[in-house]
């Protein structure tokens, strides 16, 4: 089972950017990976997927502010959020799509 550990969360002002890390323990080059979030007292939602040749799939609520991209050669997938709201701050999960493995989150909270 793949081992994953996101990083980058923070706290940042309404209007910020954040980088979110995602480095898994072995290649998941041939991985469909995603990332979900889960706001406090809510269900976990998918937030995106990237496939292993580096296309990707937003959810609707996304509206161009996510991008979801991949480094294969660092076992590592990145989610680039832009223009971040109060809306966002939930905690970010890692994926491995599909399977049971799961990071432990890295939380994102949008506050001025």
């Amino acid at each position: 089972q793949v081992q994953l550990v996101e990083s980058g969360g923070g706290l940042v002002q309404p209007g910020g950017s954040l980088r979110l890390s995602c480095t898994a323990s072995k290649s998941i080059s041939t991985y469909v990976m995603a990332w979900y979030r889960q706001a406090p007292g809510k269900q976990r939602d998918l937030v995106g997927v990237i496939s292993s040749g580096g296309i990707t799939n937003y959810a609707a609520f996304v509206k161009g502010r996510f991008t979801i991209s991949r480094d294969n050669a660092k076992n590592s997938v990145y989610l680039q959020i832009y223009s971040l709201e109060p809306e966002d701050t939930a905690v970010y999960y890692c994926h491995v799509y599909g399977s049971s493995s799961w990071g432990q989150g890295t939380q994102v909270t949008v506050s001025s």
